[in-house]
C-alpha cells in the first residue's frame, strides 16, 4: 500500500486527488494538507511514502516545504503537482530534492502512474517537462555522461544508463542485475555526486 499525501491550497483539487487515489487498490490517502507548513507538520506525523505537491501555496510554498520534509526524512519522495511547467518553477523543485514533476492537466492515468513510479525510486515526469530537461543537458555538454572519480565500474555502468532516461527495471534488464541491487547504485550515486535526487543525478552525470 502506498501511503499519500496531498497538499494543495484548493479544496476541490484536494477532493478530486483523494476521489482518485482512493478508488485505487494500492494507493491510501493518509492525509491533506492546504499550505507548506501544515504539509511539514503532516509529513512528520503520518510518515507518508509519497508527498503530492503544489507549488504556489499561501504561507510557505511547495518548494520550502520540500525542502523541510526531505531534510526531516530524506526517503520520502515528493512529487510535484502543479499548473506551472516553467522553468523558475521546474529547477528550484528538483533543486530543493522533489524526485517528478507533472501538471495538473496530464491524465489521472499519468499521476496514478506518477504516484506508483515515485513511490519505487523512479522520476515520473510530463512529457514536455522531461523533454525540457533533455534538450538543457544535451546542450550543456556533449551527449557522452562524464566519467566519475571514486565510482565502481558498476556504478558507472548504472550512471551512464541513469543519464540516458532509464528506469530501475530498464537497467536492471540491461546490466543483467536486480532492481533492489540497482537501487543501492543509485542511492550510493547520489551519495557520492551530492545529488539530492534522480533528476539531478542525471544533469550531473551529463554535467549540466
Amino acid at each position: 500500500m502506498i501511503r499519500v499525501l496531498l497538499v494543495d491550497d484548493q479544496h476541490l483539487i484536494r477532493a478530486g486527488l483523494r476521489m482518485l487515489c482512493d478508488a485505487q487498490p494500492d494507493v491510501e490517502v493518509v492525509g491533506e494538507a492546504e499550505n507548506g507548513r501544515d504539509a511539514v507538520s503532516l509529513a512528520a506525523r503520518l510518515l507518508p511514502d509519497v508527498v503530492v505537491m503544489d507549488l504556489r501555496m499561501p504561507g510557505v510554498d511547495g518548494i520550502t516545504a520540500t525542502t523541510r520534509i526531505l531534510a526531516e526524512r530524506p526517503a520520502t519522495r515528493v512529487l510535484v503537482l502543479t499548473t506551472f511547467g516553467d522553468d523558475d518553477h521546474l529547477y528550484p523543485a528538483l533543486t530543493a530534492g522533489a524526485c517528478g514533476f507533472l501538471l495538473k492537466d496530464a491524465p489521472p492515468a499519468d499521476l496514478l502512474d506518477g504516484i506508483r513510479k515515485a513511490a519505487v525510486g523512479d522520476s515520473p515526469f510530463s512529457p514536455e517537462v522531461l523533454q525540457r530537461l533533455v534538450q538543457r543537458a544535451v546542450h550543456a555538454r556533449a551527449e557522452t555522461p562524464r566519467p566519475v572519480r571514486g565510482l565502481t565500474a558498476r556504478e558507472q555502468d548504472v550512471l551512464n544508463l541513469v543519464a540516458e532516461g532509464l528506469s530501475n527495471t530498464e537497467i536492471a534488464d540491461r546490466l543483467h542485475i536486480g532492481v533492489t541491487t540497482v537501487k543501492t547504485h543509485i542511492t550510493s550515486l547520489m551519495a557520492k555526486t551530492d545529488s539530492p535526487n534522480r533528476v539531478r543525478l542525471a544533469l550531473f552525470a551529463r554535467g549540466a
